[in-house]
């Protein structure tokens, strides 16, 4: 019997000390702000602890991401703290980080050193969608085994069709590379280990790394940082813990016919709209969660606002490759949206009065 009245229930998660809030990092620059701002709604729709966002940003754009943030409702502005950063790179000449590969995007490289009051990190990219609670994939930070400090999905789950196995002009990791638009660090972990690597005999902490590689390597990368990270899980293995790809569900999963098991199984946890494909018309299915979450009023009841035009939407798919296996992107989301609606209603109805 429980004596609370309804709704107290809800500030339990919000009390939590801050040692146990979740620790969430984005870098947006150029004209990435409204992906943005629906990644981060993605993550506070669904998520039951307490985040901490860390947002790293160019001038022109803070002003109107702490604006848009600050204009949540209160029941969900609770739910987050944001801290907005600079664009800075510690090692090397800032000028080259820059330029690698996409404005800023090597800024995730610096995470362990600037953020050093931070004990662990989920690091994502703009174009990432969460479709269940941020809490999931954060407790895979449990699974690490005593010599694992990051966790990424493979780059394709079959090496003869992947990019790396194909085309790579360097060291990557395992027989297909990772995909780093969703990477778990442990960070601690990260500023403390030494790192094996191809320039010198003995171990190189993080930081001391990263400019080195870079330079040895500079001509032979294509995609930026992703590229350094394979090469660093090349010759350092044992420190990645590789997760299933439903956490990291890009368009190569379906676009050649379906390749991911685990989101055959499970559904789809984390959506990585790469290549603007939430954007243009070549991947329907992408697109359409990706304005189904951009669109939905806060306050709106999930399935009317959310799931049900999803669902009717997803019917327009039906006659691209990925659009063959809507239950794929729709299983992780009906789940969460149930969640959320027998908390929602046995919290704010009261266990007393439900039927």
């Amino acid at each position: 019997m429980d004596n609370r009245r309804p709704g107290e229930l809800r500030s339990f998660q919000a009390e939590l000390p801050p040692e146990l809030w979740i620790h969430l990092a984005v870098v947006a620059c150029g004209n990435r702000l409204e992906e943005t701002l629906v990644m981060l709604k993605s993550a506070v729709l669904f998520s039951h602890r307490k985040m901490q966002f860390h947002i790293f940003t160019e001038e022109s754009l803070k002003p109107e991401l702490d604006k848009q943030l600050r204009q949540w409702p209160d029941s969900y502005t609770k739910k987050f703290e944001h801290r907005i950063y600079p664009i800075t790179f510690s090692a090397g000449n800032p000028q080259e980080w820059k330029k690698l590969f996409k404005p800023c995007a090597a800024q995730r490289l610096f995470l362990p050193v600037i953020l050093k009051d931070v004990d662990s990190l989920l690091y994502v990219d703009t174009d990432v969608l969460f479709l269940r609670p941020v809490d999931d994939i954060w407790k895979l930070l449990r699974q690490f085994n005593s010599t694992q400090l990051a966790a990424m999905a493979p780059e394709h789950e079959i090496p003869k069709i992947g990019w790396y196995s194909r085309f790579a002009r360097h060291p990557f990791y395992g027989s297909a590379g990772v995909n780093s638009g969703v990477m778990l660090m442990n960070l601690t972990r990260i500023r403390s280990a030494q790192f094996k690597n191809s320039m010198i005999s003995t171990g190189l902490a993080w930081e001391d790394m990263l400019y080195p590689l870079y330079q040895k390597y500079k001509n032979a990368i294509t995609w930026g940082d992703q590229d350094l990270l394979n090469i660093i899980f090349y010759f350092n293995p044992e420190c990645l813990y590789v997760f299933p790809c439903q956490w990291n569900y890009r368009p190569d999963h379906c676009m050649y016919g379906s390749n991911c098991r685990e989101a055959e199984r499970e559904g789809v946890s984390v959506l990585h709209g790469n290549r603007g494909v939430y954007h243009d018309e070549k991947q329907p299915t992408f697109k359409a969660l990706y304005e189904a979450i951009r669109d939905f009023p806060f306050q709106d009841n999930l399935f009317q606002s959310m799931y049900y035009p999803l669902q009717l939407k997803f019917l327009e798919t039906v006659h691209t490759l990925c659009g063959r296996i809507p239950q794929v992107f729709l299983k992780q989301i009906e789940k969460t949206m149930k969640r959320a609606y027998e908390k929602h209603v046995i919290i704010h109805v009261g266990p007393n009065q439900m039927h």
